[in-house]
């Protein structure tokens, strides 16, 4: 079922509004379906940062895959390569599916609650945002004709991080009958559920972007008890030798007779109710669970953390943590919401919905960084990439500004490892990760992993992005500037000067964001950068000389700087080689890259997408085609370097040749496409990154969230659409209202001062709601901003240019040496000549 979004580009709303009901404060299910489990699993999952339950439901079937996890609690596993060399990743790293708390099951007259096949009177679904619940109610009747009502809880809590609390009432709407209830704690081994079937998640097609399996026992028991009303656990990963305690108390509420059991082995736990329920008399079981982990901790320890954590619960009830639940989600929206006037019914909703994933991926990380799908799935293996400082710290830094600090600190803290990464690869300073658990590589496939050194770059922007946003100077100076020296360490020692008609600053041998293209010569994004890192790093020692001497003075001792490398390092940033063609006038991606010929993707059968799990990669790195945009990237990171001009030619040339195969391409081409002025593809790309989970444009949403995308939401609004930019601490505004909208409001965090934004059709409005005054731009004019309202006129929204689907601008003509532009897919369809046009 879908309904068409007037005057949106054509697009049509891809969700069952039946099924999925819009409502502006919440996701709704009315009813049940095993057709897409994994989907909806991933949908209605809740979390904190810390600890993840997957929106299984209660009674434990049907699933697609049984999912609770807790960032950075894995296991390790060695690398085989087929072919080894030094340097490589040794380690894998796999987050641990822990055990399994949710699970309460109901019988009726010894009959499963079991949504696929019972009778269901009613069903609903939901959490609503403002509380953070996964709630569910229905009504079912019985294979003897009796009705029951049953409501369940789930909330992941977010200010007591190692807490989760569930319910479960049971009432006998018609009829007398005995009823079992069964709480457990199970954990689930070796891939299969408690009934032996294997999860739907670990077989089918054979996708990189999966869970690897280790192929062997990961958690090994070390204690289990239980006393009348509370188990709990103990455990230790096999080869990490991390360690886990979880437990479970319980509460039950009636006036019916109950006979209560309890019993624990080392991979199963169950309370067992049985009661004799009589009509219209409800039973309410009450269940607190706590999950500790440690490095090394012993289990005894964690032992009594949980039982610390859960006496607190039995001393104070549920209600005060659901109270404090609603009370830190008020405090997020404060913030954290964009209003949108004006757009189409399920906007809202879907906004909403990936900002409060956003809440439930950092709230309790706790300088553990934030996992690419948070903790709602074991997709990417719960490793942390760069899409953290790119697409989510940002927006974070400017909502809930100590979120950002602490998402920050896990780069912080894992800089040795970064050192002993560029001593590996023969380089000074440091090499972040491309994707880790423990600050360790954990990547197998170097080309399109460990090349990409751009992340130490990312990693800079974000730091020093975050401290000039907060002005948070202590941060600066003690946490960031050893960051930032290694990284820079890192660029000056990789790149080499050549001589050829200039004093250049090459970087060689690396990858960009860009993973379909691999191991090149001046990766633009990279150099852009690395530029900025480079720049960046001696700005901010010179600042600390002046500004705190003394730190200064420590800094250059402790890391052996010297007034000489610093300058050393702006030398190469005023050197650095930026790829420019003069030929089509754009950014080459990289010294070789026009040298390929285009990829016709407008011809490239849907069967064949993404390319990714159909093409081997040596077939796609001999073409012009990308995964995710690059250049256009660059030009929204460091967007003060480059004219209008210059953008929209980059944006032109290569929009059309780049597939969306990642989930973080659409919301930098949405930023950009907006400035630009190409505002009904800026719109096309906001709703391909708005609806990505809730429509599984990615047919990957199984796996988890996609976090990245979903932070990048509040880009695409603020950023794309207000044209909010932040240079060294200022913030300037050039709007691209859509046309279809009326309005959009939001606060964004500045220096301690709370700004109000309020962009319409004919006017940009401000005020400080709280904190100091602020001085903006609105497109070059200066605006100082206080407690009451400044209204600033807007002539128009920008400027409008037609989509460019289905054409590419140089295909057909030929480049600086002669030869011809051509366009083709693969072992199917003919090159693209001076007399044909690519997607006609």
């Amino acid at each position: 079922m879908t309904t068409h979004i007037n005057d949106m580009s054509g697009f049509h709303d891809p969700m069952d509004r039946y099924r999925f009901p819009d409502d502006p404060w919440a996701i709704v299910e009315t009813a049940p379906s095993t057709k897409d489990l994994g989907k909806t699993e991933t949908l209605f999952s809740v979390g904190n940062g810390y600890l993840g339950m997957r929106g299984n439901p209660s009674e434990g079937r049907d699933s697609h895959f049984h999912g609770t996890f807790i960032n950075g609690f894995h296991d390790v596993w060695d690398i085989h390569h087929a072919e080894n060399a030094y340097g490589f990743a040794r380690t894998g790293q796999t987050i641990v599916n822990v055990p399994d708390s949710k699970l309460i099951k109901l019988y009726v007259d010894d009959e499963p609650l079991l949504l696929s096949v019972n009778e269901l009177q009613s069903y609903k679904r939901w959490i609503d945002f403002r509380e953070g619940v996964l709630r569910r109610e229905l009504v079912w009747r019985t294979p003897a004709g009796k009705l029951v009502r049953v409501a369940t809880s789930r909330m992941v809590s977010f200010t007591q991080r190692h807490l989760a609390l569930i319910s479960i009432e049971v009432t006998m709407l018609e009829g007398d009958a005995p009823i079992v209830i069964s709480s457990q704690v199970l954990n689930r081994q070796d891939g299969l559920d408690e009934y032996h079937v294997k999860e739907d998640s670990l077989g089918g097609v054979d996708d990189p972007r999966r869970s690897q399996l280790t192929g062997q026992r990961v958690l090994n028991p070390e204690i289990n008890w239980h006393s009348d009303r509370r188990m709990i656990f103990g455990f230790r990963t096999v080869r990490s030798g991390m360690t886990l305690a979880v437990g479970a108390d319980h509460a039950i509420e009636t006036d019916n007779h109950v006979d209560e059991i309890i019993d624990t082995s080392p991979d199963i736990g169950k309370r067992v109710y049985r009661v004799e329920a009589r009509q219209g008399v409800p039973v309410r079981v009450e269940k607190a669970v706590a999950y500790h982990t440690s490095r090394g901790v012993p289990v005894h320890e964690l032992f009594d953390r949980v039982r610390r954590t859960l006496d607190r619960v039995r001393e104070q009830g549920h209600e005060p943590y659901h109270k404090a639940q609603r009370r830190w989600l008020e405090d997020y929206w404060a913030t954290a919401d964009v209003e949108v006037e004006g757009a189409p019914p399920g906007v809202e909703q879907a906004i909403r919905w990936n900002l409060f994933q956003i809440a439930q991926a950092s709230a309790r990380a706790d300088q553990m960084g934030i996992p690419a799908k948070g903790v709602t799935g074991s997709g990417y293996e719960g490793h942390f990439f760069w899409d953290s400082e790119v697409y989510m710290i940002p927006m974070l830094t400017f909502t809930h500004p100590r979120l950002a600090e602490n998402a920050l600190r896990f780069r912080v803290n894992t800089l040795p490892q970064a050192k002993e990464r560029a001593k590996e690869l023969s380089e000074r300073g440091a090499l972040f990760p491309w994707r880790t658990i423990n600050g360790e590589e954990a990547s197998a496939y170097y080309a399109a992993g460990t090349a990409q050194y751009h992340i130490n770059a990312d990693i800079a922007h974000s730091l020093m992005t975050y401290a000039l946003a907060t002005h948070d100077k202590n941060f600066l100076y003690r946490d960031a500037a050893p960051v930032m020296v290694e990284t820079a360490r890192l660029w000056a020692d990789l790149g080499f000067w050549r001589d050829n008609g200039g004093h250049q600053f090459h970087i060689h041998g690396v990858t960009g964001p860009d993973e379909y293209t691999t191991v090149v010569n001046n990766n633009f994004y990279t150099n852009v950068m690395a530029r900025a890192n480079l720049f960046d790093a001696a700005w901010l020692m010179r600042r600390m000389a002046a500004d705190d001497p003394l730190w200064y003075e420590h800094l250059l001792d402790e890391l052996g700087l010297s007034a000489e490398e610093i300058t050393t390092w702006e030398e190469c940033a005023e050197g650095m080689v930026i790829p420019f063609d003069e030929t089509f006038g754009i950014h080459p991606q990289d010294d070789q890259f026009l040298e390929r010929e285009l990829w016709d993707l407008a011809n490239t059968p849907a069967s064949k997408r993404p390319l990714l799990l159909h093409y081997h990669p040596l077939v796609i790195y001999r073409f012009q085609v990308l995964k995710q945009a690059d250049v256009v990237l660059a030009m929204f990171l460091q967007g003060e370097d480059f004219t209008h001009a210059v953008k929209l030619a980059d944006f032109e040339y290569y929009d059309p040749i780049t597939t969306g195969d990642s989930s973080l391409s659409a919301v930098a081409q949405s930023i950009i496409a907006a400035e630009v002025g190409h505002q009904e593809m800026a719109m096309d790309y906001f709703l391909d990154a708005l609806y990505c989970d809730l429509a599984d444009t990615h047919r990957n949403s199984a796996d988890g969230v996609h976090v990245a995308s979903a932070g990048g939401i509040w880009g695409c609004l603020v950023h794309g659409f207000s044209g909010m930019r932040h240079l060294k601490g200022r913030l300037s505004f050039d709007p691209r209202l859509p046309s279809a909208w009326e309005r959009i409001r939001y606060r964004v965090v500045v220096g301690g001062s709370t700004l109000q934004v309020d962009l319409s059709r004919d006017e940009i409005a401000f005020e400080v709601v709280s904190g100091h005054d602020l001085e903006v731009s609105v497109r070059g004019e200066k605006v100082h901003v206080g407690a009451e309202t400044v209204r600033v006129p807007l002539t128009d929204q920008g400027p409008l240019r037609p989509s460019l689907r289905g054409t590419h601008p140089v295909a057909g003509l030929r480049r600086a040496d002669g030869s011809l532009v051509t366009a083709e897919v693969p072992g199917s369809v003919s090159p693209v000549t001076p007399d044909t046009v690519i997607g006609s």
